[in-house]
């Protein structure tokens, strides 16, 4: 194998394949890449058995061939090369040169044929979405799911997907049972003729992230996406993104969202993070515990730590109902508050044991709900 390609264009390449690559070394050429040599360019082929990526990128074609080498040793040896042409030359016992005008470098390589293969993807069925649409979602709902949670199926997200003959919507589900975000679009003009189809699907929180960075590159065709027996399929511009489905049944959701019209206070979104977020430096340490009243006209924040002190704020909001307080873990309101963008949300809550629904009048399809703590 032989090739020549600018720096510019392999590190791309090698960039979008880090979140991909096998962290964990459970089998060593699950770290490497693949990068395979045909007529029409290189090929950069990343998987750890669940995820796949593959993209094909420009290069003049010496030698055709294939290789595999450590992704992040490569990464970091064309990051600190200049810009301009690079010489890979891969040799019958898989070590490979890697020549950039006076820097050369040998490094240690594994044979293609031990990579494990990517699955055969249809190129029908998939879905057209609109890019800016898809990446709102994924942002909106990512910071719920879970992280390692000892119940498999809170660390992915539900996907649905329902196609009429007038519109495409999709809606993302995450959760990790203290926090729940919803948000729902329209991301497409008309899906099937005749009748509504939907899809539902739980893909690993991993994957999400790999299409928001993917999605976060920008550009102007519009991505794919599609679900065939247990795996996802993810298009854009020349990449292909697959995914395998979580086996399970997701939770009803459904239940745990308030009905509108419960004790609702309205407050200025920035406001109330700079004062939760100064609040919360004295509230105990792993519950980041702060109690938030709500009374007439007002919100007042308070937390206490019997090591450090206590902290108090009050804010104005507009707000009739009876007064009451509720304990909440002020990380989980932040990362809700992270992700809205309107001027003023609103919270609405029964009673203070009650879930608090957080909404903003910009983004009606968008709902989150934070359970409360007992302080």
């Amino acid at each position: 194998m032989k090739v020549r390609i600018g720096r510019d264009e392999l590190l791309t390449g090698l960039q979008r394949v880090q979140g991909v690559v096998e962290k964990r070394n459970t089998m060593p050429i699950l770290s490497n890449i693949l990068l395979e040599v045909k007529q029409d360019g290189v090929e950069i082929i990343a998987t750890d058995l669940e995820i796949g990526m593959r993209g094909l990128y420009k290069a003049t074609v010496l030698k055709p061939g294939g290789v595999t080498i450590s992704a992040r040793k490569l990464f970091e040896i064309i990051k600190e090369l200049p810009p301009g042409e690079i010489e890979l030359t891969a040799r019958d016992n898989n070590w490979t040169t890697i020549q950039a005008g006076k820097s050369q470098f040998k490094v240690v390589g594994l044979p293609s044929a031990d990579y494990p293969a990517l699955p055969a993807i249809e190129r029908e069925g998939l879905t057209p979405l609109l890019g800016d649409g898809l990446l709102e979602l994924i942002r909106k709902t990512l910071f719920a799911a879970g992280d390692n949670d000892a119940r498999y199926i809170l660390n992915g997200l539900l996907v649905t997907l329902v196609a009429t003959d007038k519109k495409t919507t999709l809606r993302l589900v995450g959760t990790d049972g203290h926090r729940l975000a919803v948000a729902e679009q329209e991301v497409g003009k008309a899906g099937s003729k005749g009748v509504p189809q939907e899809i539902k699907a739980i893909i690993p929180k991993k994957a999400a992230h790999e299409m928001r960075r993917l999605l976060d590159e920008g550009g102007d065709t519009e991505p794919l996406i599609g679900f065939a027996k247990n795996m996802m399929i993810f298009r854009k511009s020349g990449l292909l993104l697959t995914s395998r489905l979580m086996e399970g049944n997701y939770p009803n959701y459904q239940q745990v969202i308030p009905k509108e019209g419960g004790r609702r206070i309205t407050v200025n979104r920035l406001e109330l993070e700079s004062a939760l977020r100064r609040v919360s430096v004295l509230s105990r340490d792993k519950a980041n515990a702060v109690k938030v009243s709500f009374e007439s006209g007002k919100m007042t924040l308070f937390s206490s730590s019997p090591d450090y002190g206590e902290a108090t704020e009050e804010l104005p909001a507009r707000y009739e109902g009876e007064a009451h307080s509720s304990g909440f873990n002020a990380r989980y309101l932040l990362d809700v508050f992270g992700v809205m963008d309107g001027e003023y949300i609103s919270l609405q809550m029964e009673t203070p044991l009650s879930p608090c629904l957080i909404q903003e009048p910009e983004s009606p399809g968008f709902k989150c709900v934070v359970m409360p703590i007992k302080i």
